[in-house]
């Protein structure tokens, strides 16, 4: 859960937003302090809660700056002022500020949870989608950029040619600006692994479709199950049928979950064995009914390569359905 440190921590306007985002090493990035402010942690605490989570941050999403980095952003910064006695912003000798790249700031939606998490992810979303539309349509943000680089020395040209020749132009928005912008639209959505921000993404926007019920038939179900169900609409009643393999989702976990999300209970059935395969049901027994058959558990998303397919006959398995949903009920570990 959010680490609030501040009760009065509000939703940040656009432009004051916009007011923390630096170039450094030819990228627009957000550093460590300023995101844990925007989410209302400690810096600490904010980068702990990434450090639970570093296989979802590699290197082009997430680095640490330099000695001279932080010299210069200092330099470059009239609001914002850079030393390692100033214990205001967590600073200290031995720590060196993180830098968060754009596709590192998506994947923190991922890992940041509540209602203010949400609430500051769709500004930032909103702030870069803004930019990235400004960079491929008239070029306005390169060209402030590259007024920022010739400014500096005549050393960082190579650096002026590493952000030219790899600028992004419209047709290269990434896999998650696709989703953002045209929702699921094809019958298979192929997963590759490593791509664990994309599937999160998925199986979020699969649950956003439902306006009555969602079924999901998993037998290995984990808290990350139920972090992806949260993004359905409040009203949405859900079930998870399961016989909870493995180390499983505890009561206890469960519990943490209501207490993050009031008001979103779960039913539990067991499968008792009865079904080897996966699948996500939309408003079951509905004519908007929907069947997705996932080649893997929500809680691997991203583990492995794998698909998620739009079922063409949903009617066939009206029955299986039924006859799961008679199940006893499934008490967690």
């Amino acid at each position: 859960m959010a680490n609030n440190t501040n009760d009065k921590n509000i939703i940040l306007s656009e432009h004051q937003i916009e007011d923390k985002v630096y170039v450094i090493r030819g990228m627009q990035v957000m550093i460590d302090f300023d995101l844990a402010e925007i989410y209302g942690y400690t810096t600490k605490t904010f980068n702990q809660q990434v450090k639970n989570n570093i296989e979802k941050f590699p290197d082009d999403f997430r680095f640490q700056l330099t000695a001279d980095e932080v010299h210069e952003l200092s330099l470059r910064s009239k609001k914002l002022t850079l030393n390692v006695s100033d214990n205001r912003r967590g600073l200290h000798s031995k720590y060196a500020p993180y830098a968060f790249t754009e596709q590192g700031i998506y994947m923190l939606m991922t890992v940041l949870r509540g209602d203010l998490a949400t609430k500051q992810s769709i500004a930032l979303i909103r702030l870069f989608k803004k930019m990235k539309e400004h960079l491929s349509n008239d070029q306005y943000l390169f060209g402030a950029n590259l007024k920022l680089l010739t400014a500096q020395t005549e050393a960082n040209k190579a650096a002026i040619e590493r952000i030219e020749t790899s600028m992004v132009k419209h047709e290269d928005l990434t896999d998650f600006m696709r989703l953002f912008d045209i929702g699921i639209q094809n019958e298979e959505i192929l997963i590759h692994k490593g791509e664990y921000f994309k599937a999160d993404i998925v199986y979020q926007k699969i649950y956003r479709k439902a306006k009555k019920s969602i079924i999901v038939i998993d037998d290995y179900i984990d808290p990350k199950t139920l972090q992806h169900l949260a993004k359905a609409k409040k009203s949405v009643a859900v079930t998870i049928i399961s016989d909870n393999k493995g180390m499983g989702l505890r009561q206890n976990e469960y519990d943490d979950f209501l207490k993050e999300y009031p008001g979103r209970e779960i039913s539990f059935i067991k499968s008792g064995k009865r079904v080897h395969d996966r699948y996500i049901i939309i408003d079951n027994g509905t004519k908007e009914m929907i069947i997705y058959h996932c080649g893997a558990s929500s809680k691997d998303a991203g583990s492995r390569t794998t698909s998620i397919a739009k079922l063409q006959d949903a009617k066939e398995y009206r029955n299986m359905i039924k006859e799961l949903l008679a199940n006893p009920k499934l008490k967690l570990k």
